[in-house]
């Protein structure tokens, strides 16, 4: 008798089908038992306003954590990047696979690289952390740009360059990977330029904290260096009091002395959205052996940022 199929929450866009599907494929080898795919409509999929409009925090996430809460799947596979960062009790974050490319990519239209766009280019994203550093550095290069606040799916952000719209639009690189669409680049955007959103490039995969066996086979999953990388990252998010919608970028990577991978440097930075003020400060210490490790790391730095005026950039605060 075959083992009854896992159910695995997704949202509904083509993006979140094809990572879920990525997910439920390696559950299927490691556990034997069928996984499937379970659509449901989040808020974020549904409201038509601006992320920063809606809150930006777990708008995504809600829906799919409460169909967890309510057995109606048995585990969900999130963007890390739209996960709050205080973890619910009732909730076990079981695996953070390896992370793909976290950068930010542009598509331009006539194969144009970011340099290369004209001034005053129109450049589409709905992410103040995007807005906050394209601005910056056009500004540091003598240029300006136009950024243009936007909504929607992939195909719906390619098409506003296709049809003319805008002259650009900026992206995740690993999304456009996920999809298969990583040759439309034309240009990667380096992470001195542009650091990523805390997260980025990473799936989160949730399942109910009384579900111990599942958590146990899903955490085959799990990337240590990724959760301590992201892990890191997201505690500078939280320690700056920012939700996932704040012009707030972080990246921890791996510094290796050949073969041996030696410390872990976290770099952050928070930013006017226009791009006249970025706090931008890095530190870099042994890699984590535990959580609490991780998360001081990002701690560490967020009391930097904040002593060097990172709280005044943040808009409005939760109290």
């Amino acid at each position: 008798m075959t083992e009854k199929a896992l159910r695995l929450g997704t949202r509904r866009s083509k993006l979140a089908m094809a990572q879920s599907g990525q997910v439920a494929r390696k559950v299927t080898e490691l556990t034997g038992r069928p996984v499937e795919l379970v659509e449901i409509t989040t808020f974020g999929d549904t409201s038509r306003e601006h992320l920063a409009q809606i809150g930006g925090t777990g708008v995504f996430v809600t829906a799919l954590r409460d169909a967890l809460l309510a057995g109606e799947v048995d585990f969900a596979v999130h963007s890390l990047k739209d996960l709050p960062t205080a973890q619910p009790d009732e909730l076990t974050l079981a695996a953070v696979p390896e992370r793909e490319d976290p950068r930010d990519v542009l598509i331009a239209r006539d194969g144009l690289t970011f340099a290369e766009l004209r001034d005053g280019a129109r450049v589409g994203t709905g992410s103040p952390r995007r807005m906050a550093q394209l601005n910056a550095y056009a500004r540091n290069h003598g240029t300006s740009i136009e950024t243009v606040p936007i909504r929607g799916n992939i195909d719906t952000r390619l098409g506003f360059v296709r049809d003319g719209v805008l002259d650009a639009v900026v992206l995740a690189a690993a999304g456009l990977s996920r999809v298969g669409r990583i040759d439309e680049v034309t240009d990667f955007l380096s992470v001195d330029t542009v650091l990523p959103a805390p997260g980025q490039g990473a799936l989160a995969i949730e399942c109910a904290a009384t579900h111990a066996s599942l958590a146990a086979a899903l955490a085959e999953l799990d990337d240590p260096y990724t959760r301590a990388a992201v892990t890191a990252e997201r505690s500078l998010l939280a320690a700056l009091e920012a939700g996932c919608s704040a012009p707030v970028g972080a990246l921890a990577d791996l510094l290796a002395d050949g073969q041996v991978v030696k410390e872990m440097r976290l770099r952050g930075v928070v930013g006017a959205t226009d791009g006249s003020t970025l706090v931008q400060l890095s530190t870099t210490g042994p890699v984590p052996g535990t959580e609490d490790q991780a998360k001081a790391l990002g701690r560490e730095l967020a009391a930097e940022m904040l002593a060097k005026g990172a709280a005044g950039l943040m808009g409005e605060r939760a109290l």
